[in-house]
């Protein structure tokens, strides 16, 4: 039952939650009772703090603080990624909160693009709000499945980097582009989902692959990557190239 550490010191940790786990209760929870949050304070003997949310299906990177003022720090720092804040280049630099992740859509779409598209903050939120999402284009695919009368179905795998935190950003901004993320029941494509089932692959194919940051409390440079699991790593087995570049600065440290 316990997660994964990918970093740990006295101040914070990273874990490696797995697809499914929602990390904790919510309105979408309908009935859970089992949470990550609830999870890492028996598994870590303490209380512990959120730093940030990953949507029940997505699995990789989750960051938590074990005291209040580590975790409001690193909440400003998430809050001030991406976003023009009027102070100089080297202090923004140090304020960078990095996060990573791994997607597989329908298409292929441009080597790089950015989606700046506002978003609202979901069921009751109504109220939009400045979104922003880099993506990369790392590999592309072309199976043997029949769609909208082709033949076959082209697929990519990108490395998506969010600016803003809204709520399934992610997800929503690969809607607006009309390359769905696969696997996505919510704001996906039904069709694509059910071809890759018949793959094997259960599960929504998005992964907080990394997460990189200066330590607000030592001032060190901490980066942790997470593995995909099983059902990933077979989708990522259906791309010809390289799936992801290796992070020099990533030392996992438990």
């Amino acid at each position: 039952m316990d997660l994964s550490v990918l970093y740990r010191d006295a101040f914070l940790a990273i874990v490696d939650k797995p697809a499914g786990l929602m990390v904790h209760d919510s309105a979408l929870a309908r009935g859970e009772t089992d949470f990550a949050a609830d999870r890492l304070r028996e598994q870590f003997g303490c209380p512990i703090f959120l730093v940030h949310r990953l949507d029940r299906a997505t699995s990789g990177c989750l960051l938590l603080a074990f005291d209040r003022d580590t975790a409001s720090a690193l909440g400003r720092m998430v809050m001030a990624n991406g976003l023009d804040s009027g102070v100089d280049e080297e202090a923004q630099s140090a304020r960078i909160f990095e996060k990573d992740y791994l997607a597989v859509c329908r298409g292929w779409p441009e080597p790089r693009f950015v989606v700046d598209h506002p978003l609202d903050g979901g069921p009751g939120k109504p109220v939009k709000k400045p979104a922003i999402t880099e993506f990369e284009c790392l590999a592309t695919t072309e199976l043997a499945i029949a769609s909208q009368g082709f033949a076959t179905s082209r697929y990519a795998l990108l490395r998506a980097r969010p600016r803003t935190g809204r709520f399934r950003q992610i997800r929503r901004h690969l809607k607006h582009m009309s390359h769905h993320l696969i696997g996505d029941t919510s704001h996906g494509d039904g069709r694509h989902n059910r071809s890759f089932r018949m793959l094997g692959i259960h599960r929504m194919l998005l992964h907080a692959e990394r997460l990189a940051f200066v330590h607000p409390v030592t001032g060190s440079r901490v980066c942790a990557i997470a593995p995909p699991d099983t059902q990933f790593q077979h989708a990522l087995c259906l791309f010809d190239a390289p799936t992801h570049a290796v992070h020099s600065d990533c030392v996992n440290r438990p």
